[in-house]
């Protein structure tokens, strides 16, 4: 059970020093608010089945307000996601199932539960196709529709870019319906404030302005940085993909690797956004150094997969990492493990498909380019020659073997039962 802390500092202050805001709607007022207890919610479209690092922005918002005894409602956009929010894209979003986006919702809703307490009315898990899809069209664009002006809809940054693209009618709508679910939570769950990313701001703002018009009250927002790595890599993207917080598609130990190969210069900002370690600890963190920042990025992938996946699995994920990092040959169940046929040892694999195959690299050119560049280990000894073919005999009689690419990144290679 998440507990509810009571602090000096109003979460508008940790959201502060913590690097969490990028524009409010009402600087004077909405910091005044936070004093006392309010309902505030972020959206969230089921279009994958796990929310990956990318989404721990507003998700750890969503933790601080209800440490600090707000109510936040995570908002599953069971409905826009049947539509497609274009917010941040150059292109149309792919258009999911009933099904598909169903299925997507009820994954994300075990996720949350790792971050919110929704015992009691603590915080609230709504999905907004328990209205959206019950909505008449004609009554919609009559009651709804009259308040927006199309002008301003095409002004608006997100509708911008991808006027240059292509926008579809489908996605226009979806400013109208974001609307919507901001006026229906501040009309059933006195929900008085809208988080989201920076790209969000336009369909905030509509919100806002729509229950202005309806109701004839004030409603306020808050808007996140798109967070960047130091190296200018959008956060949670790697040359595999992104590092989801499902364990079946990102294993806790693979968590934890993303964490600890945090770019030197991102690590304070990190322990900030990612972590509930408080300020004083983190910035104490943030004067390490040289050899000892290694102490702080342990920190960081300990707190970040702890949050996420638990304090056992990041345990193990601790020591299976200390093990590799140290040269031991302590066999970790948690290390990642590639299982492959032993046909293909028996006809002989040369080395860099053997690095592609693993997901180690994303490619053969990029394996290749690796181990000639002397960054390819096989069983701990660098591989000279790109083409080198292993077979069953490199395994050993135990059938395994370890690879590593550079100096952080490893994979464990065991022949499949039969």
């Amino acid at each position: 059970m998440v507990k509810t802390f009571k602090h000096e500092k109003t979460v508008f202050d940790v959201f502060q020093e913590r690097g969490f805001i990028e524009k409010v709607t009402d600087e004077g007022k909405v910091p005044e608010i936070l004093e006392g207890k309010v309902s505030c919610y972020i959206g969230f479209d089921p279009t994958a089945s796990s929310f990956h690092v990318g989404n721990l922005v507003p998700i750890m918002s969503l933790a601080h307000m209800q440490r600090h005894g707000h109510q936040p409602i995570a908002l599953v956009g069971g409905g826009t996601g049947l539509v497609g929010d274009p917010s941040g894209k150059d292109e149309m979003r792919q258009i999911l199932t009933y099904e598909e986006i169903n299925k997507n919702a009820e994954t994300q809703k075990r996720q949350f539960s790792r971050f919110l307490d929704f015992s009691e009315s603590r915080a609230l898990l709504l999905n907004n196709a328990d209205w959206l899809t019950k909505l008449n069209y004609i009554d919609f664009l009559r009651d709804i529709g009259v308040h927006f002006s199309v002008n301003r809809m095409l002004a608006t940054e997100s509708v911008k870019i991808r006027l240059e693209t292509g926008l579809s009618f489908i996605e226009f709508n979806y400013q109208l319906l974001q609307a919507y679910d901001f006026w229906y939570l501040f009309e059933h769950h006195n929900c008085i404030i809208q988080m989201g990313g920076s790209d969000q701001w336009g369909n905030i703002v509509a919100g806002i302005d729509l229950i202005r018009r309806l109701e004839g009250k004030q409603a306020y927002g808050i808007t996140f940085p798109l967070i960047m790595t130091a190296d200018g890599r959008k956060m949670g993207k790697t040359e595999r993909g992104a590092v989801w917080l499902d364990p079946e598609r990102t294993s806790p130990y693979e968590y934890f690797q993303f964490w600890i190969n945090t770019d030197d210069r991102d690590v304070e900002r990190f322990l900030a956004l990612f972590t509930f370690l408080p300020m004083e600890e983190v910035e104490e963190y943030g004067k390490f150094n040289g050899a000892d920042i290694r102490r702080s990025k342990e920190r960081l992938a300990f707190e970040a997969t702890r949050i996420v996946h638990g304090e056992e699995e990041a345990i193990k994920a601790k020591e299976a990492s200390q093990a590799l990092f140290s040269g031991d040959d302590k066999d970790e169940a948690s290390i990642p493990t590639t299982y492959m046929d032993k046909e293909k040892f028996i006809q002989g694999i040369p080395i860099f498909k053997l690095f592609e195959e693993a997901g180690l690299c994303g490619s053969s050119s990029e394996a290749r380019r690796l181990i000639e560049q002397g960054g390819g280990y096989f069983n701990k000894k660098r591989i000279d020659k790109f083409d080198v073919v292993i077979t069953l005999d490199d395994l050993g009689d135990k059938g395994e073997a370890s690879l590593r690419a550079g100096k952080k990144k490893y994979r464990r290679i065991k022949l499949k039962t039969p």
